[in-house]
């Protein structure tokens, strides 16, 4: 009895059937293999949220160092390149260090003594002016509808600035008054957090410190950590880590720093108010795409409706120079195309991380999408060259250049 020529392709080595090459793809020998992993995955997952209280404790301690260690990594990041060339003048790197928190001390006194002050009188007199610029706001708009085209159509639906105005008023008071009996009734909690904040600052330097004296050393500690097989493959994932997160730290300081004093020399030559706080609200609020210039410029854009219609569009022209030379100068030649990510992506991005850790998640979110992108793009790597490994067809193999 003779075979036919299927039965003898399946018999010939190196030939195994589809869910053979499924199975052997996942790690294992039998279908039984496969199931047993899932069932052990969904245990385990299980398991964890059932005693997830015996993890507490390491919760509340990574909660802690989070702060310092961000603070910490960020600083490393923009001040290794002054410590690199600073070695490469052949200064001993301790003494390097030593001369880099000295440097930092001065400028941290410079900035307290006299940038602080200024900035600080600057904000007082805008807390206490904008509610004043709000208002007036609103009834520049009211009168501008009332008599333009659309009057008809604004009249129609019956607003009444003034009454909105009295009822915000009355809220906002309330609101305040709500606010400092909350306010006295967490004194306690705000203690803790404020000591917990400080602590966290504290410990900032030391950390720092021993960053810039061992933190090249860490790449080689971590991968004499790994089994040998797995070693070039997080030396490759611990390079691209480190260089996506070197150049957005540096590459963003740089460029909120450029736009800073574009703007307050922008506002000074058309006599805005406020030009340095506004430029240094631009400069703080720049490192979160899209969200940023639209909170820097609100505040602006209200003063300017207040003072006169053509200050409006000297704003405007001043804005729009300023996000031109920074979109066509200043961001490509600085940040490069180490963080090529689609606008579409940078919004979801946001989102998500707004949405679950607030307002840091909306600062740390596009970084960590950074490395979350070099760790999966990576790990997809693999996952092709497992795939064209046990695919015996050569013609459905992944092409050479795409892996």
């Amino acid at each position: 009895m003779q075979n036919t020529d299927s039965e003898l392709n399946n018999k010939q080595p190196g030939k195994v059937s589809g869910q053979s090459r499924i199975v052997h793809f996942l790690g294992g020998k039998t279908s039984m293999y496969v199931l047993l992993s899932i069932l052990l995955i969904g245990l385990i997952i299980l398991v964890f949220r059932e005693v997830s209280f015996i993890f507490f404790p390491i919760k509340v301690f990574f909660s802690t160092v989070v702060l310092p260690i961000i603070l910490a990594t960020i600083a490393y990041y923009l001040l290794r390149p002054i410590l690199r060339v600073l070695e490469k003048i052949r200064i001993p790197r301790i003494w390097g260090i030593f001369i880099i928190f000295i440097g930092l001390i001065g400028l941290i006194t410079l900035l307290v003594f006299l940038v602080f002050p200024f900035l600080k009188n600057q904000f007082s007199n805008l807390i206490e002016e904008f509610p004043t610029y709000f208002q007036q706001m609103l009834i520049n708009i009211d009168n501008f509808f009332r008599t333009s085209i659309f009057s008809t159509y604004y009249k129609e639906l019956d607003i009444n600035v003034n009454h909105i105005l009295d009822n915000g008023l009355g809220t906002i008071g309330q609101f305040f008054t709500d606010a400092i009996g909350g306010i006295a009734s967490g004194v306690t909690s705000f203690i803790s957090a404020l000591t917990g904040f400080i602590l966290s600052i504290i410990t900032v330097p030391f950390i720092l410190f021993y960053l810039l004296k061992d933190g090249e050393k860490l790449p080689a500690i971590i991968k004499r950590m790994l089994p040998p097989r797995l070693r070039d493959d997080a030396e490759e994932i611990l390079h691209d880590a480190d260089h996506q997160i070197s150049a957005y730290i540096q590459g963003q300081i740089l460029v909120a720093i450029c736009i800073g004093i574009m703007v307050s020399i922008g506002f000074l030559i058309i006599d805005m108010k406020y030009p340095l706080l506004l430029g240094a609200l631009a400069m703080f609020t720049s490192v979160v795409p899209y969200l940023g210039p639209l909170i820097a410029i609100t505040p602006a854009v209200i003063i300017a409706i207040v003072t006169s219609p053509l200050m409006l569009v000297k704003l405007a022209i001043v804005w729009t120079i300023v996000q031109l030379v920074d979109g066509k100068f200043i961001s490509p030649q600085i940040m490069g195309k180490s963080l090529r990510i689609h606008p579409i992506t940078i919004i979801f991005v946001l989102l998500t991380a707004g949405s679950l850790f607030g307002v840091v998640g909306v600062v740390l979110g596009i970084p960590g999408y950074a490395l979350l992108k070099v760790v999966f793009t990576h790990m997809f790597k693999l996952f092709r060259l497992r795939y064209n490994k046990h695919e015996p067809d050569p013609l459905l193999h992944y092409d050479e250049k795409d892996i």
